[in-house]
């Protein structure tokens, strides 16, 4: 990795592989899920990331933060998994679900947690994939519309109407989910 000129840190004192990837694969993973990777093929996807982090690092100037880096090569690998996903089938397997479930409050409390984390998801999977990167970016990730802009190679502007319809998009896609859950609960309520 070339050194960028205004990086205040002494020649040879640059990250390498390792430590990029002990330090981002919880970010490479997040992002990963949150522009739809199936949490089954997350391992591979973050795979193929790292691999091209390894094959360019050496390409990498500085000028943009390592993270824009990463999530810009996070939302390639996304994105050809997306229109490679018609050649995958999956197939599920009930040998390992349980015959009887756990009612014990603890139990109860993770099952909503997770069917809220489903929620959520499912409201993400409704975006297309560019609205998708801006939304996680800018409030998950916490991300400034500029360094959005440049990790996606987009102008600012293009942020913030992707963001807005994004938004627009998620409060839609929970009403509708959520009015749909609570209408197949017994009783009516989620």
């Amino acid at each position: 990795m070339r050194r960028h000129p205004s990086d205040p840190r002494p020649l040879g004192t640059l990250m390498d592989f390792r430590e990029i990837y002990d330090a981002y694969l919880p970010f490479v993973w997040r992002s990963l899920r949150r522009l739809g990777v199936p949490e089954a093929d997350t391992p591979d996807a973050a795979q193929e990331v790292f691999v091209v982090v390894h094959r360019r690092l050496g390409e990498f100037e500085g000028r943009a933060k390592l993270t824009t880096w990463l999530f810009r090569i996070c939302f390639h690998v996304a994105q050809d998994r997306s229109r490679r996903a018609h050649v995958r089938r999956e197939v599920f397997d009930e040998s390992g679900t349980p015959e009887h479930a756990d009612s014990s409050p603890d139990t109860i409390t993770a099952l909503e947690r997770r069917e809220d984390l489903r929620l959520f998801e499912s409201a993400l999977e409704r975006m297309d994939l560019e609205q998708r990167a801006v939304f996680a970016l800018f409030e998950l990730e916490a991300m400034s519309g500029e360094d959005i802009a440049q990790a996606l190679g987009i102008p600012l502007g293009t942020v913030y109407s992707r963001l807005r319809a994004a938004r627009d998009s998620f409060r839609k896609s929970v009403k509708l989910l959520a009015a749909r859950r609570a209408s197949a609960t017994p009783g009516g309520e989620p």
